[in-house]
């Protein structure tokens, strides 16, 4: 009988020990779900947007978040793989792009948050100022909708060409009321002005070209937007994943005191941060 008893006891107690180790184990794997390392995958072209993506590389890791930078040059291809789910947000644009761009694709992707605002300027290698400018001078604009209306709101604020009234910065070439100096106004894709400005008299350039170029805006431009400029670029994602604790970890992180640094220093007045 005492056999059988001390047969029994062992085999509760055996029990009682499985049973305990199961539970450390699930707790322990619990644990290291919890701190899994997350991989973010964000399009962006490279100057300034895969720069600053670079700065907060090590911070985004110590928070667990493993950001993975795919440079683009052009303005089409971050937003079709991010509705394609080949991207998790993207980092290039400003909200007029974005608007017209869904519009256009039938696309919903949204705006995160709102990290700087990139001064739009107007460059030469010919003239040294627009009242150099001859009749007949060939000025280039980006074709993109968005940015080509910037680009002559921007030639309208200098006094260069009239719009009509209201268009404001959706005005395309066909709104111009006068162009006293004829000039001669054609759209190009916009990664392609500053290989053209050799060719030109006047480009009208996205800050983020102009500097991929060595061109200092707030130098070498011959006029600029000022920093109130409407034109914030954004962290965009899909409403899928918008919410996410990591896309949501990013958007705080480029809105950290830490980047808001880190434009200035590096920028210049180039590029100004769109957060306090």
């Amino acid at each position: 009988m005492k056999k059988w008893s001390l047969i029994l006891l062992t085999i509760v107690l055996a029990v009682v020990l499985t049973a305990c180790g199961s539970s450390k184990e699930k707790s322990n794997t619990t644990g290291n779900e919890g701190t899994k390392e997350v991989t973010l995958k964000v399009g962006a072209t490279p100057v300034p947007h895969a720069e600053i993506l670079e700065e907060i590389k090590p911070i985004l890791k110590e928070k667990g978040i493993n950001l993975e930078i795919v440079p683009f040059n052009d303005f089409v291809q971050p937003n079709t793989q991010l509705y394609e789910k080949e991207l998790d947000a993207n980092f290039f644009q400003h909200i007029p792009y974005l608007e017209q761009f869904n519009k256009d694709k039938g696309y919903n992707l949204v705006n995160v948050g709102g990290v700087h605002i990139e001064p739009f300027g107007a460059y030469s290698k010919k003239v040294k100022s627009i009242n150099e400018l001859k009749e007949g001078a060939k000025v280039v604009i980006p074709n993109d909708p968005s940015n080509g209306g910037r680009a002559l709101a921007l030639m309208a604020a200098n006094n260069l060409i009239k719009l009509k009234d209201g268009v404001g910065v959706a005005g395309t070439v066909a709104d111009i009321t006068e162009n006293p100096k004829k000039l001669d106004i054609t759209e190009v894709e916009a990664a392609t002005l500053p290989r053209v400005l050799d060719e030109v008299d006047l480009a009208l350039i996205n800050t983020n070209y102009a500097l991929e170029a060595g061109l200092v805006p707030t130098k070498d431009a011959l006029f600029i937007e000022g920093p109130d400029s409407p034109y914030v670029n954004i962290l965009v994602a899909r409403p899928d994943n918008k919410d996410s604790e990591a896309i949501q970890t990013l958007i705080k992180t480029l809105q950290s005191p830490e980047v808001k640094k880190f434009i200035e220093d590096k920028y210049k007045g180039a590029i100004v941060p769109a957060f306090k």
